[in-house]
């Protein structure tokens, strides 16, 4: 069963008023019959009149504020329809059309869509409810409009309830591709999310993010607002100030919140960017209010006003700065100029629009073009009728044609042609005359896949109801002391991207950087932005980019932080340098200075061994310990000198291994040989019989060197294997890499050098033990000097090498192997070169024993003086020897007849004299 709704949608309001509601068909305001009826939804008048605060009865009251660029829609629907209709798209079926004025106002608008849903043919233009209307058969099979998305989203819910298609040319808040909400609901216009972007590229890209935003208080000034403050902070766009203004004229705050938010924009003197998302006649009253304060900024302009002719002719318009906004693409609509130019000759008994419009010719005729304009809009219509008694009617084309705005029309008509299209493919098999041939359902599932021909492109409807089409960049100039709207640019919806077609409308597009809008001033490269106590990102101060880092772009948020550690970058850098490579190279003063001490340190090593061949049967030599010995030392001298090249020029792996490893080898085996020496020299002069017994046991010439060396070829074969020195890249300089060797293991390291410091203090200890030898035998003194001098440089190398970095740290090292090798060198070698070369009679075997006699002679007195200490001593001690001597074999009787004669030398019981000469003897041939 049906329930029945009777739609009386007007009342009387006042019989002499000719515009009142007596009827339903007094709501229509423009209509035609055809077989196929298309409503029509526009917002013709701005404003709904309310006598009171709010109303007290259902009345629908008349409407005021004339507004043309609507009307020349409703002439653009009109006009397309009749041109369909004189072709042969349908195929001799004609379309009517029921078009409805909304005055802007939801309820009104509401009342239109109520009898779009009246039963088809029913003269009580009833609305019956069921459960399923598929065969239900409304008075329109389609709707074009409403002009606002507020209006268009009540109607389209309304319209929902039967699915009948709605084409809007104009409504495009984003909200209405919700197809779940939606699911009736075409346009023939991108929606505003793709203005809101384009509006937060151009701004982006004009280098502003500092602006204020002034929106309508209604659904679509609220999504609008909502869905560009996305795009702005995703374009880095800061929102100084919001203000909402109301959304109908007749609220009676409009004019104190105009001037509310006129004041806002004069305070705020960084935000030198106003974004708008209003209506025409809310923009008219905001610029006369602005002009008054003599506002001067940037203006963006929504597609509502951004082609508004009425706007651009208000007087002194320039003065509010320049005027950049987001029109609709329009097309070829020569043939609707065609039909304004002719439509005086068309009738108004079925388009009260037409009607109202020649009458408001009739009343502001006499007024300049900007007071004429002004006129229309502040009629109502119930003083309309009684301006106009008496008066004849007057004609202006010029007027409408001047009014046009291309974006609009062009989508009104493509609207129109859209649903036509539609009912092409529904009539296919049909015969469309019957009213009844097809549901508004099926002629929505054929609108969701038609095509439509515009300007020989195919364009058709996304999977949410939209048309992706372009939108043009329009800029208001003043040519000839006129205010022109003009194309600047192309917008691209699909790629997001500025089309210009020659390089001076480009030029005008980057003229509009030189108007500054942001909070803080831009920081350039080489700087970052410091966020500063505020709720807006683009609030912020200036710094300078770090060392390492760099920034390349203006208004970075952070720097870039150089690449790789090969790279550094100084403060307040655009760019990252390659760091230069340092070592201690072959050309460096100091490098060449260290060289050459090592070049003399060889010549010397090498003059030395020619020196000692020489001179090989001469008592200095032999008592140095032989040829064979003072070669080797000579021998590991000469590669510690050579070790130092491997510390200079580019480390490699080889070379870090082999500097070490070579010195510390090569200053073992020196050590080693020098310890032989001191050990031979004490046993020879030592006259402690126990002592004496000790160093016999070890001295072991052979296999001290071996076992000496061989300790030390171990822990370099340890560390060479498990954790051998590497190449390293020290980045501690910032502006360059220091090639080094890593010793790898610093434990080994130190146990290396730790093991030569060891022998060279057993070495240090025999030595300074037969340090008051005789003159020419006195080694052991320059031996524990050189020791003295080995300790000392390292002890000091230590804390310097561990404060030292750079390409100078192998130099410390270098210095430190030089000062010990040349230490122990000289101290070894140069006082027998000395006597080799300045003291040749000295150097003669009788010489040798007339020394040695003296030191003899000397000793034996001085240890006559502890005689009586020794008495009681004396007897146990001859046992000693005594049974000492008996022990040793035959081969060393000699040495057993020696030690007595010493032993009795020190007791007195010989004649000194030739007991020294004795022990002289003896000495020479031990050494």
């Amino acid at each position: 069963m049906a329930f029945i709704i009777f739609l009386i949608p007007c009342f009387v309001i006042s019989t002499d008023i000719a515009f009142s509601c007596q009827n339903t068909d007094d709501f229509v305001s423009a209509s035609s019959p055809g077989d196929i009826v298309i409503g029509g939804l526009f917002a013709v008048h701005s404003e709904m009149l309310h006598p009171e605060e709010y109303p007290i009865k259902p009345v629908i009251q008349n409407c005021a504020g004339f507004e043309i660029q609507i009307f020349l829609q409703t002439l653009a629907m009109i006009h397309a329809i009749e041109t369909i209709n004189n072709s042969t798209l349908l195929s001799g079926v004609s379309l009517g059309y029921e078009i409805y004025d909304t005055c802007a106002e939801v309820t009104k608008a509401m009342a239109s869509a109520l009898r779009f849903l009246a039963k088809f043919n029913s003269s009580e233009d009833v609305v019956e409810f069921k459960c399923n209307y598929s065969d239900y058969n409304p008075r329109v099979k389609a709707v074009a409009g409403a002009s606002y998305s507020e209006v268009s989203m009540a109607v389209s819910r309304l319209l929902a309830l039967q699915l009948i298609p709605q084409v809007s040319p104009s409504s495009s808040a984003e909200i209405l591709s919700d197809k779940i909400r939606f699911p009736s609901f075409f346009r023939t216009i991108p929606s505003d999310f793709h203005q809101t972007r384009a509006m937060a590229h151009l701004i982006s890209e004009s280098g502003w993010n500092w602006i204020g935003v002034i929106a309508t208080d209604d659904d679509n000034g609220r999504f609008a607002l909502e869905s560009f403050g996305i795009q702005a902070m995703a374009n880095n766009v800061c929102i100084a100030f919001k203000e909402m203004l109301p959304a109908y004229l007749s609220d009676n705050t409009f004019h104190t919140k105009v001037d509310h938010a006129v004041e806002k924009i004069v305070r705020e003197t960084r935000v030198n960017v106003i974004v708008v998302f209003m209506r025409q006649f809310h923009m008219f009253k905001l610029f006369k209010k602005a002009i008054e304060r003599n506002v001067n900024k940037v203006w963006i302009a929504s597609d509502n006003w951004s082609s508004a002719v009425r706007i651009s002719t208000i007087p002194n318009i320039k003065q509010l700065g320049t005027i950049v906004g987001f029109g609709f693409k329009s097309g070829d609509i020569s043939t609707f100029q065609d039909f304004l130019r002719n439509l005086h000759e068309k009738p108004t008994t079925n388009n009260k629009f037409l009607h109202e419009y020649i009458m408001l010719l009739s009343v502001c005729a006499h007024l300049e073009y900007h007071d004429f304009q002004t006129c229309i809009s502040n009629q109502s219509q119930s003083d309309l009728f009684q301006s106009v008694e008496n008066k004849h009617q007057i004609w202006r084309a010029d007027f409408l044609t001047a009014n046009i705005e291309p974006g609009f029309i062009h989508s009104t008509i493509l609207a129109v042609y859209a649903i036509a299209y539609a009912i092409k493919g529904q009539c296919k098999d049909r015969n469309c005359k019957d009213p009844n041939a097809f549901a508004p359902w099926e002629l929505l599932e054929e609108l969701k896949n038609v095509t439509v021909i515009d300007d020989n492109k195919e364009i058709k409807f996304d999977s949410n109801g939209d048309m992706s089409t372009s939108y043009d960049v329009l800029l208001w100039k003043e040519i000839d002391g006129h205010m022109e709207i003009t194309t600047m640019a192309e917008y691209d919806t699909k790629n997001g991207d500025f089309i210009f077609e020659d390089e001076e409308k480009k030029q005008e597009f980057l003229d509009l950087k030189k108007v500054q809008s942001t909070c803080s001033q831009h920081c350039g490269p080489g700087q970052m932005k410091k966020i500063i106590q505020s709720p807006h990102t683009c609030c912020y101060e200036c710094v300078y980019c770090p060392e390492n880092h760099y920034s390349n772009q203006t208004d970075m948020d952070y720097c870039y932080r150089c690449s790789n550690k090969t790279y550094w970058a100084p403060v307040n850098s655009t760019k990252c340098y390659r760091k230069t490579i340092h070592f201690l190279a072959w050309t460096d003063w100091f490098a060449i200075f260290l060289l050459l001490l090592s070049a003399f340190g060889v010549v010397l090593v090498l003059a030395v061994g020619v020196l000692f061949t020489k001179n090989l049967n001469t008592p200095v030599v032999k008592a140095s310990g032989g040829l064979t010995v003072c070669y080797i030392i000579l021998f590991s001298h000469l590669l510690i000198f050579l070790s130092t090249v491997f510390f200079i020029d580019e480390p490699t792996e080889f070379k870090c291994k082999t500097r070490q490893a070579l010195f510390g080898i090569s200053f073992s085996l020196c050590i080693s040989c020098i310890l032989i020496k001191s050990l031979k020299i004490l046993l020879a002069f030592s006259f402690d019989p126990k002592l004496q017994n000790f160093l016999k046991r070890i001295y072991k010439p052979i296999p001290i060197v071996v076992i000496c060396t061989g300790i030390q070829v171990v822990i370099c074969t340890f560390w060479l294997t498990f954790r051998a020195p590497f190449v390293k890249q020290n980045f501690s300089i910032p502006k360059a890499i220091i090639l080094e060797c890593n010793e790898g293991s610093i434990v080994a390291f130190g146990i290396m050098l730790g093991y030569i410091a060891a022998l060279a203090f057993i070495c240090f200890i025999f030595a300074f033990k037969g340090r008051k030898l005789p003159e020419n035998y006195n080694e052991a003194k320059f031996i524990t000097f050189g020791m003295l001098i080995y300790f000392i440089a390292w002890i000091v190398f230590i804390p310097v090498y561990a404060t030292t970095f750079g390409i100078y740290l192998p130099a410390v090292e270098i210095i430190v192997v030089l000062i010990s090798n040349y230490g122990i060198l000289c101290c070894t070698f140069l006082p027998k070169c000395y006597i080799i070369i300045y003291k040749q009679e000295t150097n003669t075997k009788s010489a040798f024993l007339k020394m040695i006699y003296t030191y003899s002679s000397k000793s034996a007195s001085s240890v006559a003086v502890s005689q009586i200490s020794l008495d009681s001593k004396s007897s146990s001690s001859r046992a000693t020897i005594s049974d000492s001597c008996k022990s040793q074999k035959s081969s060393v009787n000699g040495n057993c007849h020696f030690q007595v004669q010493e032993h009795r030398l020190i007791r007195g019981t010989v004649p000194p004299k030739s007991t020294a000469r004795t022990v002289a003897r003896k000495r020479i041939s031990s050494i």
